[in-house]
């Protein structure tokens, strides 16, 4: 018998000049007679400051309807969960102050943030117990994205708890929050590579040599691309113009910013609009994902008591006084234009990774993507009845189109979390403040 099937190593990588960048994953890369088996990838977005709660929860039934907020979602209404009532009971309502990055602490974590300005102390967050096993065979064990800058933020932040708390949910031990990175060209330098440098000029100059990470790599591709087959030449195509479109866009977005904002100390790279900046971000998250660079992801789209405002959308407030809506309807209306903001930039996202074929299904298939607040009622500081979705995760087990009612109070969102970990294949016995399963999130 001639067993003809091609078989590339795992981590085959392009090689330029200067340059040195991974491959999707692609079916060339499974040996001959060795069943295609795809990664399974885990996902975190947090959106702080609390919704609007009566525009966010879907209709009291099993079968989901779409709230005005979660329309976002109806592309993907066929692959969403919404849980209703989960709750972050560990956040001590009875102290003074505090309540925002207690809250944001909390949400992947399950446990209560320690008071204080630096020795800061929480647990080890879900996204962080995946990436130790899903983590053992990637570059990267994961990817921390944000879009607010956590420069210039040191010290007490909120009424005794360091500012550490507010510019991250990702935790490697309870000890050690993970840093999240703004900015886009620094992410993209991470994944594939370039200068090593931070100083801004030294990107900038980089910038004008005008030169393609993937012109330094064509030659190898054509060569390579004669060898695939037709499932994984059309991988690659799709692959090589997704690098391409963020690349080009990445190009535009500094030379924007280095005419509009001259000054040597602007960070370059990053866009001047929030949609574009959110979605280039999401943009690398996918490709690092498609790539196999990771498996692990989590994206701060505004962390507590973010001032952010939104002028492109028709809302000037900051976002974290708009969240005091203080039951006034023309403030709720703006909170509610602006929660749907949001999810739609995750809407983006997930779209984008069903549209990416991987093996038999779609990159959405094979992840798990969570959207959620650490506060409910934002007027309320209210963590119970936590806004929580869960998209994605077909292979794994996960059935979309419902909607799982639970009484508040009764269940912690850390029940969630052992459930997507153990569809994951990192079972864990009990996580944060945990007791038990969540029935009914998969269906095998």
């Amino acid at each position: 018998m001639v067993i003809s099937k091609m078989s590339l190593p795992r981590r085959t990588v392009l090689r330029g000049i200067g340059t040195a960048m991974a491959l999707p994953y692609l079916d060339s890369m499974v040996p001959a007679f060795a069943a295609p088996v795809r990664p399974s990838r885990f996902v975190a977005v947090y959106c702080g400051n609390g919704m609007a709660m009566t525009q966010w929860n879907p209709a009291a039934t099993e079968a989901l309807t779409l709230s005005p907020i979660l329309s976002a979602l109806q592309n993907v209404q066929d692959q969403t969960i919404v849980l209703t009532g989960l709750h972050s009971n560990q956040v001590d309502l009875s102290q003074d102050g505090g309540i925002h990055p207690r809250c944001q602490t909390a949400w992947l974590t399950g446990t209560l943030a320690k008071k204080t300005d630096y020795n800061l102390r929480a647990g080890t967050s879900a996204d962080q117990i995946a990436a130790q096993v899903l983590g053992k065979d990637t570059q990267l064990t994961s990817l921390e994205l944000a879009i607010e800058s956590a420069e210039g933020l040191a010290g007490n932040c909120a009424f005794g708890y360091g500012c550490g708390y507010n510019n991250t949910i990702s935790w490697k031990t309870p000890e050690v929050p993970l840093p999240m990175e703004d900015n886009p060209r620094a992410v993209f330098e991470r994944l594939f590579g370039a200068s090593d440098s931070t100083d801004g000029r030294v990107r900038l100059a980089q910038i004008r040599k005008n030169r393609s990470v993937l012109d330094s790599v064509t030659g190898t591709v054509s060569s390579m691309q004669a060898r695939l087959s037709a499932d994984d030449r059309r991988r690659m195509d799709q692959y090589l113009e997704s690098v391409r479109d963020t690349e080009r866009r990445l190009q535009r977005s500094e030379k924007q910013i280095s005419e509009e904002l001259p000054s040597v100390d602007q960070p370059a790279g990053i866009p001047g609009s929030f949609e574009e900046h959110a979605k280039l971000q999401f943009d690398l998250l996918a490709l690092a994902l498609q790539t196999d660079l990771t498996r692990v992801g989590t994206f701060m789209l505004a962390r507590e008591l973010s001032n952010l405002s939104y002028p492109e959308i028709g809302v000037p407030d900051s976002h974290h006084p708009l969240s005091h809506h203080g039951n006034d309807p023309e403030k709720i209306a703006r909170l509610a234009k602006l929660n749907l903001f949001h999810l739609q930039m995750f809407a983006y996202f997930v779209e984008k990774l069903k549209a990416t074929p991987d093996g038999d299904g779609t990159l959405l298939d094979n992840t798990i993507n969570l959207y959620g607040a650490g506060i409910g009622n934002s007027n309320q500081h209210d963590p119970h009845n936590l806004p929580t979705v869960v998209v994605g995760g077909k292979a794994l087990g996960l059935r979309g189109g419902r909607h799982l009612m639970h009484p508040e109070g009764k269940t912690p969102i850390a029940n969630l979390y052992v459930t997507l970990l153990d569809r994951l294949g990192v079972p864990v016995d009990a996580f944060g403040d945990s007791s038990g399963h969540i029935e009914g999130v998969a269906i095998t």
